[in-house]
Formats: structure tokens, sequence, C-alpha cells
């Protein structure tokens, strides 16, 4: 008897914290639990849950682990197997997302219905590009095609399908784990654009979606419409990187991607709704009582627009926990607030424990329970009280989520917490009523939204322009290096004894916990070191070389983004706390090595480059045989091309040759037979070195046998894209290194390679053993990781 009164309940707030937190394990883990394994301790956990007693929670939370690996092995089961090659195969599919159009492309989520030659893909979900066709200078693109595809249609299309395959690089985005999230099959790249066909119009939620949208667009007709778009329907197409980056640098994305704030203030004109027509018909009250009603009027107000908006987890989150309160209070049954945050955070992980993946998640419930914790139950009185109480609220999100938005983001707005002051009220009491307003008159006649989402994209607008100085000052974000695992649970733990009542001693304690965190070392090479940071770019080249205090970059790979922004070399940069290079070699004027440099240039407009003499980027100074300079003890020559070369092709590459005390790396572009036989007979000695980047992809116009045995190095590295079209890197060239005595390491299966030639020798870590996680797609294809005889640095020199 004393046991079980003791033990805690089952939906209670420790058994759904242990939930959590064995959710949480499972995805942290660089190798699911065996298949074999997790039924077992499913039943074991679940049956430990059920029980009463005091081993309760421990129980939930083995539960947690066992169905969050369940989860996974399905998930993993569902998409296309990790090592097969592309496929070439004509499906039927429906739309079931709102296309994102960008220049010369468009993308979007295809649920298919039939796969002719692979039946296997009935039933799930493809991420799809739609290219344009290739077309003169001087022509337009067609119409029809992927111009005329709508949310909600039905199409026949020829696809090339492939696995979820992602780019790993430090600080970079992890698209395996979207993939994972989304219930993302695989990708598909249409083929052959004029077979695609349309077999039915847009219909549906999503169709209604897109057609409110487009309504908004053509209504409003104004700049800020796309606000609007985002805040009445989650619809944030319209909005560019530059919108995103002020957004981040003022702290607002959490308003704009839709928060639960927002979901709870439809559910309170829900709620206000019923009362206005009990009040208005109090013969209402005879056949329903007014609480139930508005408990229930709250709930159907918070699903429409989480339904509305698409579903985005903050949005659910907020529906679910109103839902939950609702519906306890209608059946006569009061919640208090942490119980229901707890049953709302078994609603969601129960049918999907993997939701811990989303930053969502986590910023969600924990702005709730960090809230919970500090403010008292019962606020003052009066508008000063409720003024004090807001001010206290935003204090604590603000204290409370900074490890989080460090964690998930790698920095946060510096002025944040004093934007948030004035904008929350403004936008979540004036603009997005008005914004849903429109809305709502929308679906009852066509037309008559026009003047709510006029005066919503007004009342935006003025706030927005008055923000703009702050989102462009140089000093908005405060990014941060990355910091080991551990550092993360300390700063929680900091800031929660930062947070305790004053008297408890928490004050120095809780700063020292958080400055692993919030003051990471960065470790950086020291006199006559260098430091080599192969960017995982896909087909491409991009390679940062540090020095004890300078940085280049040689070649900045191909485009990263549709929209132009960079997303592959900046986020590396604030990983490793290096600041910006201020030198690009850029070795040729191949888009693959250059693609990037647009939007490099509109970051950091004083990049110094260095290109080709018959380069054509404009403002590049000419690297040409014998340009030479020292950094920090570390000796930097071009070896080719020689001065007058006609144009910037791959023969015409720049060579650099960089030489530490500790050994000499080769970068050698994308040179061929003819450059290497004039570079074996002009300088043989020099092309000696300890790590070479393989030329020109590893392709079979390059890396002869006599360049090979004069370059003979301890590491050959090759920067190509996975199952790339030209087949790069060619074997016999990889078997020609490895005949050298070189370990051959290729992005596509390591992601970005680092390699550090120091005081402790040469030392390699390859991204995706490092930083290996479950769903990676090249760790699950190979059986074992192969280690070099090459000393492997664990954690990297500084460990």
């Amino acid at each position: 008897m004393v046991a079980e009164r003791s033990a805690p309940p089952a939906l209670g707030r420790g058994c759904i914290a242990g939930l959590v937190l064995g959710a949480l394990a499972c995805v942290q883990l660089p190798v699911l639990l065996p298949l074999w394994l997790c039924l077992p301790l499913c039943l074991a956990g679940s049956a430990g849950w059920v029980l009463r007693w005091r081993g309760r929670a421990v129980a939930a939370a083995l539960f947690g682990l066992s169905w969050g690996a369940l989860h996974g092995h399905w998930a993993l089961q569902a998409q296309l197997p990790a090592g097969q090659a592309a496929q070439d195969v004509r499906v039927s599919g429906r739309v079931i997302d709102l296309p994102q159009r960008g220049p010369g492309y468009t993308r979007f989520v295809l649920q298919v219905e039939q796969g002719e030659a692979l039946p296997s893909l009935r039933g799930k979900r493809l991420q799809v590009t739609w290219n344009d066709a290739m077309r003169g200078p001087t022509q337009a693109p067609a119409e029809g095609g992927r111009h005329a595809l709508r949310a909600g249609s039905q199409w026949e299309l020829a696809l090339r399908v492939r696995a979820p395959r992602s780019r790993i690089n430090p600080g970079g985005f992890d698209g395996e784990r979207h993939a994972l999230l989304r219930g993302v099959a695989g990708s598909g790249t249409v083929r052959d654009p004029a077979s695609a066909r349309e077999l039915r119009p847009a219909h549906g939620l999503p169709a209604w979606r897109e057609r409110t949208s487009a309504a908004i667009q053509a209504q409003v007709a104004h700049p800020a419409a796309r606000f609007v778009q985002a805040l009445a329907l989650g619809d944030t197409r319209g909005l560019s990187a530059t919108d995103w980056e002020h957004l981040r640098a003022l702290g607002l994305t959490h308003l704009v991607a839709i928060s639960g704030f927002h979901v709870g203030v439809v559910a309170g004109f829900g709620v206000l709704l019923c009362r206005v027509l009990w009040w208005l018909c109090p013969l209402l009250g005879r056949v329903w009582p007014r609480p139930q009603a508005a408990a229930w009027g709250a709930v159907l107000a918070a699903t429409a627009y989480a339904v509305a908006a698409g579903g985005a987890l903050p949005t659910v989150r907020a529906a679910l926990m109103i839902g939950v309160v609702a519906l306890a209070r209608a059946g006569r049954r009061p919640l208090g607030t942490g119980q229901g945050l707890a049953l709302a955070a078994a609603v969601m992980l129960l049918p999907a424990p993997l939701s811990v993946l989303a930053a969502g998640f986590w910023l969600s419930f924990g702005g709730v329970l960090w809230l919970m914790w500090c403010l008292p139950r019962a606020g003052p009185e009066g508008a000063s009280g409720g003024v004090r109480g807001f001010l206290a609220a935003q204090g604590v999100a603000s204290v409370g989520l900074l490890p989080l938005a460090v964690a998930l983001f790698g920095g946060t707005a510096r002025l944040g917490p004093l934007v948030n002051l004035p904008i929350i009220p403004w936008w979540t009491l004036l603009v997005v009523p008005l914004a849903l307003l429109g809305t709502g008159l929308q679906v009852l006649h066509d037309g008559a939204g026009r003047w709510p989402w006029r005066a919503a994209a007004w009342l935006f607008d003025l706030s927005w322009q008055l923000l703009q100085p702050l989102a462009l000052h140089p000093q908005a974000m405060w990014w941060l290096a990355e910091a080991p695992g551990w550092a993360v649970p300390a700063a929680l733990l900091g800031v929660f004894w930062w947070l305790l009542p004053r008297g408890a001693g928490g004050g120095l304690a809780g700063l020292l916990l958080c400055l692993p965190l919030l003051w990471p070392a960065r470790a950086a090479p020291g006199e006559g070191e260098l430091e080599l940071l192969v960017h995982d770019v896909g087909q491409g080249t991009a390679v940062l070389l540090r020095t004890a205090g300078h940085a280049l970059w040689y070649d900045v790979g191909p485009p990263t983004g549709g929209d132009g922004n960079e997303r592959i070399l900046i986020p590396a940069l604030r990983a490793l706390g290096q600041a910006v290079p201020q030198q690009v070699m850029l070795s040729h004027d191949h888009l693959d090595h250059t693609g990037s440099l647009p939007s490099l240039r509109r970051q950091l407009p004083g990049l110094q480059l260095l290109a080709p003499p018959g380069s054509t980027i404009a403002g590049a100074r000419s690297c040409q045989q014998g340009l030479r300079w020292h950094w920090d003890g570390v000796d930097f020559q071009v070896l080719h091309p020689v001065a007058g070369s006609a144009d910037a092709g791959n023969e015409d590459s720049c060579v650099l040759r960089v030489a530490s005390r500790h050994g000499v790396v080769l970068l050698a572009g994308d040179i061929g037979r003819p450059a290497e036989q004039a570079l074996l007979q002009a300088a043989p000695a020099a092309l000696k070195a300890d790590v070479v980047l393989v030329p020109h992809h590893g392709s079979g116009g390059s890396s002869t046998a006599p360049w090979v045995r004069a370059v003979a190095p301890r590491l050959a590295l090759v920067s190509a894209g996975h199952q790339n079209r030209f087949g790069h890197p060619k074997r016999d060239v990889v078997q020609r290194w490895n005949a050298a005595g070189a370990e051959v390491l290729a992005t596509a299966e390591s992601g970005a390679i680092r390699v550090w030639l120091g005081a402790q020798g040469l030392q390699v870590r390859e991204q995706r053993i490092h930083a290996a996680r479950w769903w990676d797609a090249a760790g699950r294809a190979r059986s074992a990781a192969i280690l070099s005889p090459i000393e492997q640095a664990a954690v990297g020199p500084e460990g």
C-alpha cells in the first residue's frame, strides 16, 4: 500500500518527463538499438509504466527510448535504401504542400499513389524538384509546366528518385534529419517535363490554402502582403533570405512562424464568440452550459487555425494543450497548467516520438516550463500588475531559452528581448487578429477579406520599417562557436540555478555553468601550424585554410540555395569561431568552384579575390606562378598557371602549395594531364606533399601516374558529389593514389573533412563519423568505418 501511494501518476509530470528524456536519448544515439531488442524493451517499459510502483518514471523513460527506436527503424525502412543508385521511374501522385517556386525551379512534396517501375513507392512522400529546361539567354521560361503546378493537384511525372542524402558540414543544415521529421522517403527530379500531365485539378485543404494566399497577394497589393500570408496561413514562401536574416537578427522568427501565443489568441476569440452568442441567446444555456460551450469553442478555433496554418509543430503543440485543458474543463475535471502541458507532450510523443528532433518542440515546451517554474500562479492585479507580469515573463523566457537557442541555431539576437516587448502585443493583438478576420471573411465571400488584410499589412509595415535599422546593424546577431555536447545541459542547469529565488546563492554558480556554452574554447592553429577544412559542397570545391591569425578560402563551391543565400561556408565559420577570411582564391571560372561567390560578396563586401589571369570575375587580382606570401610561419606559393594564360578554364587552374612546419598541402584545382606534365617539368620537387586535393574531383583525365608518384601524399582528398553524373572519383584514379601509399577520403562519404598539420602530426576528422547519427545515409550504407593508419583525431587537436 505504501508503494502504491508513493507511485507517481501514470500520466503525471514525472512519467511524462521520463518519456521525453527517453525519446531524447534515442535521437542522440549514433546507432539505433537493434530491432530485435527494441520490442522486448518496449513491452517491458510499457508494463512498468502501467504498474503502480515507484519506478514508473524510469519505466516511462525506457519506453520512450525503445518506442523512439522502433519508430526510427520504421521511418528508415519507409525511405528508399541508402546505398541504392538513383532510378528513373514514372509515378502519379498528389501535391500535398504549397509549391515553392524560385528562379528556374519549383520544389514540392508529392504523395505517390502509383509507381510503375517501383511499386514500393506507393503511399510514400517524395521531395521533388522541377527545373526549367536549358534555354537560350534571350528566351523567357515557357508557360505551363512547373508554373501550372498547384497544391492539391494530381500529376503524372517521370522522376529520377534517390534516397535522402544531405551534405554534412560543421554548423550546417542536416537535410536527412529534416526528411526524417517530415516523413519524406526520398528526393526526386523531374526528368522529362514535356511528358508531365495533370490528372486532376487542385482540390482539398492544400488548394484552399494556396488560393487564399494568392487572394491576399492580389487584394493587398503591398510588399507586406508576404507577412500577412505567413501570419494568416503559415505560408512563408514569399519571405526572402533577407527577410529571414532580419527576423533572426531581431529575434522575431518565432512570431512569423506562427507561435503558440497566436493559437492561444485564436482560442480566446473562440471563447469570446461563444460567450457573446450565449449572452445574446440565453436559451442556448438550457441546451448546453456556457462554460462547456466556451471550452469547445476554444478547441475548435485552435484546431481550425492549426490546420489552416499547415500543421506546424508549435501550432499543433499549442492546439493540443488548449484541447486537453479545455476538454478537461468541459468534463468538469480542471487541470493545472503543468498537468495540461504534460498531457499535451504525451499526446504528441506517443504517436510520433521523433518529434523531439524538432527545434520547435523544445522551444515551445521549454518556454512554458520556464514560465511555470519562475512566475507566480496569481499575478498582481490591475494594469500595472499586468505590465509587470508581461515584462517578467519576457525576461524569464529570454534567459531560460538562451541555451536552447544557442544550441539549436548557433546564436541569438542581442536585442531580441527588447524588440519582443513592443512587437509581441503589436503583432499578436493587432496584426494577427486582422489577418485572421480577413481569412474568415474570405471564406464567407470572395473579396470580403480585402480591408482587414490591408489593415494588417499596413500595421505590420509600420513596425517593420521602424525595426530595419536594428536588423541591419552588423552586431545584431550574437554568433557562438560550437560547444561540446555536455555544455547544453550544464547551461540549462546554470540558468535554473540562476533563476532560483533570491538568497539561494545561485547567481555566480549559474553563470559559471553557462560559460562553456556561451564562451566556448576556440581551437586555432598555433604558429607554424595549418588547418584544412574541405567542405562537403556536392559536385564542386570549397576549402578553408587556417593559420594562427589568418584564413583563406580556396574556391567557394557551387550555389548552395535557390534563393542565392550562402548556407555552407558562413555557418561553418560561425561553428568554428573563425573570423571571416579576407582573401579568396578561385582556382578557375567554373560554376562548381565560384557559384557561391555572388552571395558571399553580398554578405561580405570586403573580400579580396585572386583568380587566374584570364578570369572574367570582376575585381580579382591575378593568381599566377611566382606569387608567394607568408602567414604566421606558413608559406603560400602559387605554382600554376604561368603569366599570360588565355582563359580561366580547367588547365589554367590556380595550383597552391602551402608549406607549414609540420607538412605540405597541395591544392590542384581542376588541372588535367597537360597541366600536370607542365608542372612535372617545371618544378617536380615542389609537388611533394603530405596532403593533396585530388585534381578535377578524381576525373579520369587527371591524376596521371607520374604526377601521383611525384606528389606521393599520405592523404588524398576528393571533393565530389554523391552519385554524381560524371562518376567522380574514377576507380582507377583512386587505385593509383592508393598504390602510392595514400589514403583516399571523399566528401561524398565522409562529409566535410578536417585536417590538422600541427605539433601532434597529421590528424584527420571526418564529419559524418565525428557527428554520427543513426539517420545518416552514408553511415548506414557502409557496414563499418575503417580507420586510417594516419592518426584519427576524436575531438581534434584541442582534446
